[in-house]
């Protein structure tokens, strides 16, 4: 047995057993990828799939033991060259980020600048995504540190720990009633036309859960995924907005009028993601580190190795 044979089937299950997908993927022929299964299946003595004729029906019993085996041995192997990396060159190399547009926009710049004056020899690699997204590219090794509020405690191959808290604000036009009110109820704001985030973004499912709770139909007049075209659309008078407070909180607002509104939507939390059993580099840990006072070399070492939860934050 080989490691090909390892990818083919690995990439037939991630394909949804298309072996004409998974060749594409795998830049090789069909037959190649067919043969190779079956020579692996053959050599263990299990049928790996069950077929219908030439096409993949399903993953058998045994084939899923053999898949999570696959798993290990080739995340494995992966670490194997990043340890390689990490001895021949200490201090080089790039740090691959996936995180959302208020990450990037908002939080990372100051640890970013300070990583890289740590190690000026690092790149770094930024990609914006949905929190999904953020998720899948750590679980396919595209980036070794995923940060969103979102999903990223969903997915079994994440191992995630919360960086830090944060609320919801109101951003509104000058002169607006709602901008004297001493105390902002739900009502208050379902009755205005709302301009917040996309659903997948920030924090957007504790809005929705909050007016759903109270029966209120909010009138959302725009969504995106970017708090500055918010906060622009409130200025021109499509609404009033709701932005994360890391988004006014460092960054001018001009003429527009701030109010806290955690007390109707709550506290959400920003995590950071790593791919479960990964090999991390001195400085993924030394970026973590720069997040959040919570994170530390050796609470995340922990977290990897299923010492730490996150119930004990």
């Amino acid at each position: 047995m080989n490691l090909h044979q390892f990818r083919f089937v690995q990439e037939a299950a991630r394909r949804n057993l298309n072996l004409t997908e998974a060749a594409k993927a795998l830049h090789t022929s069909q037959p190649g990828v067919s043969k190779a299964i079956i020579e692996l299946e053959e050599e263990l003595g299990v049928d790996i799939f069950a077929r219908h004729g030439k096409r993949l029906k399903r993953i058998t019993e045994p084939g899923q033991h053999v898949l999570r085996s696959i798993e290990v041995i080739m995340r494995e192997v992966g670490n194997l060259k990043r340890i390689g990396e990490q001895f021949s060159a200490q201090d080089t190399g790039t740090l691959s980020i996936a995180t959302t547009h208020t990450q990037a926009r908002y939080v990372l710049p100051v640890p970013v600048a300070r990583l890289r004056e740590a190690y000026p020899k690092v790149n770094i690699s930024l990609h914006q995504a949905t929190p999904d997204q953020v998720a899948r590219m750590v679980i396919d090794e595209t980036a070794e540190i995923g940060m969103a509020t979102e999903s990223l405690a969903d997915y079994p191959e994440l191992v995630t720990l919360p960086c830090y808290e944060w609320q919801h604000v109101l951003v509104l036009p000058p002169g607006h009633p709602l901008a004297s009110k001493e105390r902002i109820g739900l009502e208050d704001i379902a009755h205005e036309p709302l301009i917040t985030y996309h659903p997948s973004f920030t924090g957007r499912g504790k809005i929705d859960h909050a007016f759903a709770n109270r029966k209120l139909q909010p009138r959302i007049a725009l969504e995106a995924i970017d708090s500055d075209v918010i906060k622009t659309y409130v200025r021109l008078g499509l609404g009033i907005g709701i932005v994360a407070e890391m988004a006014v909180r460092d960054d001018p607002v001009g003429d527009l009028i701030v109010r806290p509104v955690g007390h109707l939507f709550g506290q959400s939390v920003a995590r950071v993601a790593f791919k479960r059993g990964a090999y991390l580099r001195n400085f993924v840990y030394r970026f973590a580190e720069l997040l959040s006072d919570r994170l530390s070399r050796d609470l995340i070492t922990r977290a990897m190795s299923g010492h730490v939860n996150d119930y004990e934050f």
